[in-house]
């Protein structure tokens, strides 16, 4: 399974695969009676994607496999891609087939793309609040259960880049994981060690709380980004002068929309942005019976 321009790719087709039928099977259970009442199997129809609120589209690939996992003849009409910015009043795609078909995917498809839609339109305008800098915006793994991947792509189709997918393809030294190490060397070189020994090449983060751990890091060194966590702007200058270039640089904890470009404007790479994935607002849209 490929997405367009992803590393998703999603790693894992049966696994996406497994959760369309999981999340079919929580939807529909042992069949959708309020169609089967009233539809005869037989009755062809066509239904389209209604955008009801301007945003950032997202999801429409999605969409497609998940009508094809539930019925391969139905027929989809792509007007509108996926990362295209969309107002009140288009279509963005046609499906033609079978009317129980129609009605048993309308409300799986329009929870994922709404949710997708709505993080790629909050991911969109930060990227755009931060044109004129050079820090990109991250989301974090403060996503719904089961939905990360979709998620995550979201963030990228809305213009974002992915921070580590989980908790395998980076090491992120948090301030619990440096207390219960016994402190920030004996993080880092327990981290290279086990590195070493697993035969593993993870790219190494570290969290730090104030300048007296960012100086502990820098003597120590073995990272590849350094995470600013809860400074002011102004402490965040003064870090990064600090630092100097020699690691990548982090902003995270407590940046708000508002305050998003004063940090970007003390020059670190990246913000990581929970509010992308956690408190995001679906975009509305409907899948309406032509």
């Amino acid at each position: 399974m490929k997405f367009n321009n992803s590393e998703l790719n999603l790693q894992m087709t049966n696994d996406f695969e497994q959760l369309i039928s999981l999340w079919f099977a929580e939807d529909i259970g042992d069949g959708d009676h309020t169609t089967l009442s009233c539809i005869p199997s037989s009755a062809i129809g066509k239904s389209q994607l209604i955008i009801k609120e301007n945003g950032v589209l997202a999801g429409v690939e999605i969409a497609r496999r998940i009508f094809n996992a539930f019925d391969p003849e139905l027929k989809m009409t792509v007007f509108i891609n996926d990362g295209a910015e969309v107002k009140v009043g288009e279509v963005a795609f046609v499906v033609e087939g079978k009317i129980r078909s129609l009605l048993q995917t309308e409300r799986l498809m329009l929870n994922i793309m709404q949710r997708m839609s709505g993080i790629a339109t909050i991911t969109r305008e930060y990227v755009t609040a931060l044109k004129g800098t050079k820090t990109r915006v991250l989301d974090t793994r403060k996503t719904t259960p089961g939905l990360r991947l979709l998620e995550k792509e979201a963030v990228k189709i809305g213009g974002g880049v992915n921070h580590r997918m989980g908790l395998y393809d980076m090491i992120l030294l948090k301030d619990n994981h440096v207390d219960f190490a016994g402190g920030i060397e004996k993080a880092i070189k327990r981290t290279h060690e086990y590195l070493k020994e697993k035969n593993k090449n993870l790219k190494i983060e570290i969290e730090v709380r104030n300048f007296d751990e960012l100086s502990q890091v820098l003597t120590v060194g073995g990272v590849d980004r350094i995470m600013l966590d809860n400074f002011t702007p102004e402490n965040t200058r003064k870090a990064v002068e600090i630092i100097g270039g020699k690691y990548e640089t982090e902003s995270s904890g407590g940046i708000t929309f508002d305050t998003l470009k004063d940090y970007a404007e003390c020059g670190v790479d990246y913000i990581s942005v929970g509010a992308l994935t956690h408190s995001v607002k679906s975009l509305d849209m409907s899948f309406k019976a032509v």
